[in-house]
């Protein structure tokens, strides 16, 4: 080539043009452009490849006690993708949450995984593994935009700096919540719908002569925006996110006479109306669904100045832990509020404003700068504190979107970085040692994500990592109690739970929790005192009034008991398990049709617990109603194939009914299930022996037998 054959002394004169069309341009020029094109697929594929591997110990992770089991293993009404599971999704906000996308993810999990956790994670990341890819692509046209550049085939140092810009989202720590916590997902959803709105909204802005193109890909971005919402609410305030862009770097707004509020920008004003439209939409209908369930606290009890403290915050907690993500925890409660005088606030206004302050100082050197800072705030609104919810005053999942901005401007720096080596203002060792220092950052990234999501093996783990940040977290206690006691170590979960009550005496979820445990211990009269503590604070508080009820029950006071079970209903009147604990002490009372009607309702509310099918059942088999409750004990069964208390009722009714060899089917179903009961044994030996079949009959009750004196001596030791 020409360029071969300058004279070294002469090359400081040569200006920078590719001097003769040879042969071997068009060659060149092949080779240039192949290059990018490979580069273009390789960067994506090992975005996902990387983000899968950092996150892939998610899989291992189970369900956890936070919302997990309210939402997931105790809701029957997700499961599956029928008719009446979609109607639920799309109309149901379940304890103030709305979120019918989401849902039908989860119903998906359903149909290929069941209840086994693993799938549901995997899910899990490969949303956020997409929304890194997409991310990159949204990195590249807002850098290819901030640079002047074509977005068509952008040079290697932008695709870089894109790549770069996705892994620092990707594997940040931060995001570990939404990826290892499986209700995390909402966010991530959201923001998959979220990052296709901002795609498509430049393309659309960039083509803004294009007319009907221009008009499709605006449209495009009002579904996907309203789609962003059914996931979950976090971007109510995108559209004054949209007037960010639409100043820097879309440059659409803004730098002169006529340029905020001329005819020539009026469209830019007019596209922003129905985005506004779905946001308020979607805000009203969030609030009213918090505000119904308790979870929205009113000005009354978290007044304008806590909430403008914990704004100050907010603002500051997220970049700070962007730059420094150690100490994460899943629970950052809300303090008392003592005044703007006290450190945290301090620092954090100070950090706020100051950085407010420079960005406003430096915006038409950096205008980047300011615009980030702006977009992040804009975002964050909805969950900065203004409206207050939760037990929480920052979550790192809140994140997830508002820094997307903080990732985007890591990459910038990266760009420049590199181009200043381009340009000769960096020299090759300073350039090896940035690309060395962002490589180490993101392996860095890599190992702290990878921790922080064994966080959330289980719950015992998740709780007493939280603890170990925050002793005196109350909540993070009585969930703790929680775990330990599902695993049978109640001696520690009532420990758990005194701890918790002895932080917060006015927690009524943890006195009932407590009050639960010392009854099952032996404890019912601490146990009463727990429960009416708990009553005291909350009258209608549901759970307490059941927990109070079975211990009444238990006490033969069944009329007292009755009384508690409708004053939980009158708290929660979709209680399934309030409505199985009125119909279970009404059969005992012999109120057999009141029962039924209870049970019944149960069923209505829940139709997967196979309990209430059972005693339903039974109760129908009493009254003598034989086929219906034998529907009852076959539905019990359709939900859990292994439930031995249906196969044995209904081998006794097939007893009844002379069906003898239905019965002994069902009798020996109960058996293999549960080998140690004497009454399965004793049946199927009754009747085998009416069948004839007498040595088969003689074993059973020899086993019987052998089985009983087990049992005696077993009570006689205790």
């Amino acid at each position: 080539m020409t360029n071969l054959s300058i004279d070294v002394k002469s090359r400081q004169k040569i200006k920078p043009k590719r001097a003769a069309k040879t042969r071997s341009a068009p060659v060149a020029s092949t080779m240039t452009a192949a290059r990018p094109l490979l580069i273009h697929g390789l960067i994506p594929a090992f975005i996902v490849l990387i983000t899968f591997a950092v996150f892939f110990t998610t899989l291992q992770n189970g369900f956890v006690n936070w919302d997990d089991d309210s939402h997931l293993l105790e809701n029957p009404h997700y499961r599956g993708l029928g008719w009446e599971q979609l109607r639920w999704m799309f109309t149901t906000c379940l304890n103030g949450s709305c979120m019918p996308l989401n849902w039908v993810t989860y119903g998906l999990d359903y149909v290929l995984w069941g209840m086994n956790p693993r799938g549901y994670h995997f899910t899990s990341l490969l949303v956020h593994a997409a929304n890194a890819l997409l991310f990159y692509f949204l990195s590249l046209r807002l850098l290819c935009l901030a640079l002047g550049t074509s977005n068509i085939l952008p040079d290697l140092p932008i695709r870089f700096a894109a790549a770069f810009s996705a892994l620092f989202f990707s594997l940040h720590p931060l995001q570990a919540e939404v990826v290892a916590w499986t209700i995390g997902r909402e966010i991530a959803i959201a923001g998959f719908f979220f990052i296709l709105t901002l795609l498509c909204y430049l393309r659309a802005a960039e083509n803004e002569s294009a007319g009907l193109s221009r008009r499709r890909w605006m449209v495009g971005a009002w579904i996907l925006y309203a789609m962003s919402l059914l996931g979950k609410e976090m971007a109510l305030t995108l559209p004054f996110g949209l007037l960010v862009l639409d100043i820097y770097p879309l440059r659409r707004l803004g730098g002169g006479d006529g340029r905020w509020f001329g005819p020539q920008v009026r469209q830019v004003w007019w596209e922003k109306i129905p985005f506004l439209l779905l946001a308020l939409a979607a805000g009203v209908r969030a609030t009213l669904e918090k505000e119904q369930a308790g979870s929205l606290y009113p000005i009354t009890d978290y007044g304008f100045l806590p909430r403008f403290a914990q704004v100050f915050y907010s603002l500051a907690f997220y970049p700070w832990k962007t730059l420094v993500p150690l100490g994460l925890s899943p629970l950052y409660p809300v303090q008392p509020f003592t005044g703007f005088w006290n450190t945290p606030t301090l620092m954090s206004g100070a950090f706020v404003l100051l950085l407010t302050a420079v960005l406003f100082v430096v915006r038409h050197r950096w205008p980047a700068g300011v615009a980030v800072w702006v977009f992040y705030g804009v975002l964050l609104i909805p969950v900065s504190g203004v409206v207050a919810f939760g037990p929480y005053a920052v979550a790192d999942r809140f994140s997830y979107l508002p820094c997307l901005g903080l990732a985007l401007l890591a990459g910038a720096g990266f760009f420049y970085c590199w181009r200043g080596w381009d340009k000769g203002r960096v020299g090759l060792r300073t350039l090896v040692l940035t690309r060395s220092l962002a490589v180490l950052l993101l392996i860095l990234l890599g190992v702290l994500t990878w921790q922080q999501t064994q966080v959330w093996h289980n719950s015992e783990r998740l709780w007493r990592h939280a603890l170990a940040l925050d002793e005196k977290s109350s909540f993070a206690h009585n969930n703790l109690g929680l775990a330990l006691a599902e695993r049978g170590a109640f001696a520690e979960a009532i420990n758990e739970l005194r701890r918790a009550v002895e932080i917060d005496p006015a927690f009524v979820e943890a006195h009932t929790n407590l009050g639960n445990f010392l009854a099952q211990r032996g404890s019912p009269e601490e146990a009463l005192s727990h429960l009416q503590q708990a009553l005291a604070i909350d009258p209608t508080f549901a759970n307490a009034h059941n927990t109070l009820g079975n211990i009444l029950a238990n006490r033969g006071e069944t009329d007292k008991a009755i009384e508690h079970f409708r004053k939980a209903l009158q708290a929660n009147p979709k209680s399934a398990m309030s409505y199985y604990n009125l119909g279970r002490i009404l059969a005992e009372r012999g109120d057999l049709e009141e029962a039924i009607k209870a049970y019944r309702k149960a069923i209505e509310i829940n139709s997967l617990d196979p309990d209430a099918h059972n005693n339903l059942g039974l109760l129908l088999a009493r009254r003598g109603n034989l086929d219906q409750a034998i529907e009852q004990f076959h539905e019990a069964l359709r939900v859990n194939p292994r439930y031995a208390k249906a196969y044995f009722n209904l081998g006794k009714i097939f007893v009844q009914q002379e069906r003898f060899e239905d019965a002994v089917q069902n009798f020996q179903h109960a058996v293999r299930i549960e080998p140690t009961v004497v009454e399965i044994h004793e049946n199927l030996a009754r009747t085998l022996a009416r069948q004839g079949k007498k040595q088969e009959a003689l074993q059973h009750y020899e086993e019987a037998l052998r089985l009983s004196k087990v049992r005696s001596n077993d009570g006689g030791v205790r």
